[in-house]
């Protein structure tokens, strides 16, 4: 199975974002894709008091991607956008997953937020606005096992174990908005790490660039393989990679070097 990640540079025109992804959905499908992977936040990354009202799955975005999926006839995992959550003053950061069709195969609400202080250079506390989820979750995607995840949920270890071994899954997504100060020094070696002690694929599509009120994101989305190897990586600026998913190749990584076998805990 081919896998395509896109990065992106959303900012706050919704409309703007959806047609930017769509345009990269498009690239991809073209360079051979069946499955792909966009940023965090697609629908929006910008000021809170401009953001557009928050949606239920079956809202504007999720029937956006949907139709894109059908008429491309592959899978695409829609990064996260504001879903509608529990209560007004709290949206869910969501994940949603269409098949070949159209149907909403999965969703994944993202389980930790990033709530970080670092003195005079960032001060970001996302559940304020934001409700954590309390389910992970994996999609079959014709026999290729994909474990969810989106973005600050990369530092959790234990959470890319469990869909490993519990979950079974090949492949682990990462759609991000990973910021440039922690990015540089943090995201690839994360990747890497996740691939390598759960053997796993991992597909990351991060968001890059400068986005209002002052953020600004790594980029340098990537595909890397169970052995920690970057497969294809996006340099700065919009745009995607590709890479092939090969079975085969995770079996042999497993059988060789049995460390998820071999575990005690």
């Amino acid at each position: 199975m081919r896998v395509a990640v896109c990065q992106l540079n959303s900012r706050d025109d919704r409309k703007a974002n959806l047609a930017a992804a769509e345009a990269l959905i498009d690239r991809a499908a073209d360079a051979g894709a069946d499955l792909v992977v966009l940023p965090e936040y697609v629908d929006y990354l910008g000021r809170s008091a401009g953001m557009p009202v928050p949606e239920p799955v079956d809202g504007e975005v999720g029937t956006f991607f949907a139709a894109v999926a059908r008429r491309r006839s592959l899978w695409l995992i829609a990064g996260s956008f504001h879903e509608a959550g529990p209560d007004p003053d709290r949206t869910w950061n969501t994940t949603l997953v269409f098949d070949r069709s159209g149907t909403l195969a999965a969703s994944y609400r993202k389980i930790h937020l990033y709530d970080v202080e670092i003195p005079g250079r960032v001060s970001y506390r996302e559940s304020a606005t934001v409700a954590p989820g309390d389910r992970t979750a994996v999609v079959d995607v014709e026999g290729l096992r994909v474990g969810l995840s989106i973005c600050y949920d990369l530092r959790f270890p234990e959470l890319y174990r469990e869909l490993a071994t519990n979950g079974g899954a090949h492949l682990l997504v990462v759609p991000a908005a990973f910021m440039m100060h922690t990015g540089r020094d943090h995201w690839e070696v994360l990747l890497r790490a996740r691939a390598i002690e759960n053997q796993c694929f991992v597909a990351a599509a991060g968001q890059t660039g400068d986005h209002e009120p002052g953020r600004t994101c790594y980029g340098r989305s990537m595909v890397v393989d169970p052995w920690g190897t970057v497969l294809s990586q996006v340099p700065d600026g919009p745009g995607f990679a590709v890479a092939d998913i090969d079975l085969d190749v995770l079996a042999r990584i497993r059988a060789e070097l049995p460390s998820l076998a071999n575990r005690r805990l």
